[in-house]
């Protein structure tokens, strides 16, 4: 533990006084994922370069930033689309488009800013918000860049708010396997891994009494929690069972999303009164399928994936005005990946 507080105040140092990278040996035992964008850096919009015609000072231009379409313009070449292109292949490519111009042009190309490659993080972080991706970094990194996890005062004491069982990391619309309680609180620096483009990281919050009801209810979505929360009131505040709902197998899961504790509650059962009413608690994930499944591991994903688009709309729906939210949404990529 005294590690991992020791690596989280080296990495907000390091962000602040741009020291250099850790030392190898921390470096190797905090991921071993590759960094395939780094390896090799596309272009995209937003990103600036400079452009160097070797020996025609006069052709050089400074500054060039890619539009938000994707191209840039040089010289005789117009609105070329540089779309995943490294800079070797757009320097190549801009070399064969001037050799019609000038005789055997030599194009030199550096880049000025990274832009292009961003990530969100959302919740119970001090700043949250869209950053970019200049360098690799990783997830405690990125909470160091974000000023770590928000506090407030419990008992006179002061606590970070962050429910990390229950916070996660959307990668291409899939949450990654990370346990943030084991990397937080145990150090367990195999969970550290590189942030990639697109990502979106949420950290939920501890003091947020709810629970999710999802899938096939009328209106899935969070509920605040009541005594005696049950899986009938739970499912009757959200106005009730779709048309051709599965009742005979209604999944509840609890605790932590790397590690759960799975429930598998006979409603049909509950309603002819054969078996009592299932108690809920605070943060419960009550999922019901439209299809008949057998074993709790067939539909978790599908649960654990409606849990992580239902948490986020329900924290841009608190915290984002309604007459943003859809541009925001869409600006930060969580909406093409999850309509």
């Amino acid at each position: 533990m005294m590690r991992l507080l020791w690596l989280v105040r080296w990495l907000a140092l390091a962000a602040l006084l741009q020291l250099p990278p850790l030392p190898a040996e921390d470096a190797a035992d905090a991921t071993t994922h590759p960094v395939s964008w780094r390896e090799r850096y596309t272009l995209g919009p937003g990103d600036v370069i400079d452009i160097r015609f070797y020996g025609r000072g006069e052709l050089e231009r400074t500054g060039v930033r890619i539009a938000p379409d994707g191209t840039l313009s040089y010289l005789q070449v117009n609105s070329l689309d540089v779309h995943d292109m490294t800079i070797d292949e757009l320097r190549a490519t801009i070399e064969q488009a001037l050799a019609q111009y000038y005789r055997n042009p030599r194009i030199i190309i550096t880049p000025g800013e990274l832009k292009s490659k961003r990530y969100v993080i959302l919740g119970k972080v001090v700043d949250k918000g869209v950053f970019t991706l200049e360098r690799p970094i990783t997830l405690l990194e990125a909470i160091a860049r974000s000023r770590g996890i928000e506090t407030g005062l419990f008992e006179q004491s002061t606590v970070e708010i962050a429910d990390m069982d229950r916070s996660f990391i959307v990668r291409q619309g899939k949450r990654l396997d990370v346990d943030f309680a084991k990397l937080y609180y145990e150090g367990d620096l195999s969970q550290n891994v590189y942030i990639e483009p697109q990502d979106y990281i949420y950290f939920a919050s501890n003091l947020s009494n709810e629970y999710f009801v999802l899938g096939e209810v009328a209106q899935p979505g969070a509920q605040g929690f009541s005594n005696r929360a049950s899986i009938i009131s739970a499912v009757t505040r959200r106005e009730g069972f779709t048309v051709g709902s599965w009742k005979k197998r209604v999944l509840v899961v609890r605790g932590s999303l790397s590690d759960p504790e799975l429930h598998v509650v006979d409603v049909e059962a509950i309603l002819a009164g054969r078996i009592p009413d299932f108690p809920l608690q605070p943060g419960d994930i009550v999922y019901v399928n439209a299809r008949p499944w057998y074993r709790a591991e067939q539909i978790l994903d599908s649960a654990v994936q409606s849990f992580l688009k239902s948490a986020t709309s329900t924290w841009v729906n608190q915290n984002v005005p309604d007459a943003i939210q859809d541009s925001w949404l869409k600006r930060t990529g969580w909406r093409e990946t999850n309509p």
